[in-house]
């Protein structure tokens, strides 16, 4: 990709031949990212891949004078357009921008993030987002239509009556259910019939489905429309998503609607099971009580990218807590200077994340370093588990107890390729940060994306 930095230029810096840079084709220009945390509110841009781009306003002003000058992309004289362009933005910023700077702003910021093309007439880069600890190998399953169809169907359990009504209903249900009925021998009855354990499974996975449904409402509850819905790998666990990137249309109580939607879904196919085992006295219902109970808590949890991290990002108007994990560490432990990562959020959510990232990073290491010690012993006992459900399994078992074998090694595989994924990739980044540390600070092209 040719930038500014290898074209041929004039004597005044500007390329010699010039094309008037246009937004990227889908690309929207949001506006205002509301009830944020950081010191200057930044601006939206949607890409055509439904990313957002978060722009310092300067940036989103040329971003929407280029865009309002769109009909000068036709004319033969472009620094005349882009001089139009510069006092346009001057204007609105309250300082005097020239051509030149336009230029440099476009093929040095904007360009390589995607909003709008280079001044040479080279087509933007297809930006991908690839955050730390991301959803991987992602596919869709419902296109948007379809998401906004079930979305439609579910959105008017958002109203708030219904909310308290439903709240309510599940604190007592789930307070009867956990008081009052055995769930060890609900977990014996289960484990003595190979179908209920299947049967769990089932109810289990479409619990995640209805919890992604539960974030689609949401989105369109709020007059948003959610995006596509699908499945991918989180670390090596199979996973459920819905894109709810325009919820960040919204305010912040919009936004958080949208992070707990997906556990106030869980809570009402909670009550779903407690009236079908009320029907039918099922006991190994109320194991799949607990199950989906365990899913609540784990999407509570604020620590990998599940539900109770957006909730926390959400809360201080700042999208992307991990990337403050390196400065905020660099800054406490190392004391070096604040990073200007760190100078551009409000006090409040300065301190909120310095908290998160002091508490979280020591539990996070703490958790691996105890499940690493224990690697041995789980390696150990899952040989021994699995060799006992592939012995029972080969003795005239039916298919039904081959499915259920089957499935119960798989999961007690999956937390040891977990574990070694995630010190795989610990290990990455710390072999990645002493390279940085040994070469010294190295400037990047763009200081926000």
């Amino acid at each position: 990709m040719s930038t500014p930095a290898d074209q041929a230029v004039d004597e005044a810096g500007v390329p010699k031949s010039l094309a008037f840079p246009a937004l990227a084709e889908g690309a929207e220009l949001v506006g205002e990212f509301k009830n944020s945390g950081y010191r200057e509110p930044p601006q939206l841009v949607c890409l055509p891949n439904r990313q957002l781009v978060r722009l310092p306003p300067l940036l989103f002003l040329v971003a929407k004078a280029l865009h309002d000058h769109r009909d000068l992309a036709e004319t033969r004289d472009v620094p005349a357009a882009l001089e139009t362009v510069a006092a346009t933005v001057s204007e609105e910023a309250g300082a005097r921008l020239t051509a030149e700077q336009v230029v440099y702003l476009v093929d040095r910021k904007l360009a390589p993030l995607g909003v709008t093309g280079y001044t040479d007439g080279t087509s933007p880069p297809l930006v991908k987002a690839n955050p730390f600890l991301g959803l991987k190998f992602k596919v869709a399953v419902c296109p948007e239509r379809v998401t906004w169809f079930i979305a439609g169907l579910f959105s008017w359990l958002f109203r708030p009556v219904i909310v308290a009504v439903t709240v309510a209903a599940v604190i007592g249900c789930e307070v009867w259910l956990l008081t009052s009925r055995s769930i060890a021998e609900a977990f014996q009855q289960t484990l003595l019939v190979p179908v209920s354990i299947l049967m769990i499974m089932g109810l289990g996975v479409l619990s995640c489905v209805f919890h992604e449904f539960g974030h689609a409402a949401a989105c369109r509850y709020g007059g948003v429309r959610p995006g596509v819905m699908g499945c991918g790998i989180y670390l090596v666990w199979p996973a459920f998503y819905t894109d709810i990137t325009e919820s960040y249309r919204l305010g912040r109580a919009g936004r958080l609607r949208a992070d707990l939607a997906g556990v106030y879904f869980n809570g009402i196919f909670v009550l779903g099971l407690a009236g079908l085992y009320l029907w039918t006295g099922f006991e190994p219902l109320l194991v799949a009580v607990l199950f989906v109970n365990f899913e609540m808590i784990q999407q509570l949890l604020p620590t990998l990218r599940f539900d109770g991290y957006y909730i926390m990002s959400d809360l201080i108007g700042i999208p992307d807590l991990f990337k403050y994990i390196g400065p905020i560490l660099r800054r406490k432990l190392l004391r070096r200077p604040a990073d200007p990562k760190l100078q551009e959020l409000k006090r409040w959510p300065q301190i909120f994340v310095t908290v998160w990232v002091l508490t979280v990073v020591p539990l996070l290491v703490f958790q691996l370093g105890l499940i690493t010690t224990q690697i041995p012993n789980l390696v150990a006992k899952d040989w021994m588990m699995i060799r006992g459900l592939a012995t029972a399994a080969s003795n005239g078992a039916s298919p039904l107890v081959l499915v259920t074998s089957g499935l119960q090694i798989i999961l007690l595989i999956l937390p040891l390729l977990g574990v070694l994924l995630i010190l795989y990739m610990a290990a990455r980044w710390l072999v990645r940060q002493a390279v940085r540390y040994v070469n010294g600070p190295v400037s990047e092209p763009v200081a926000d994306s």
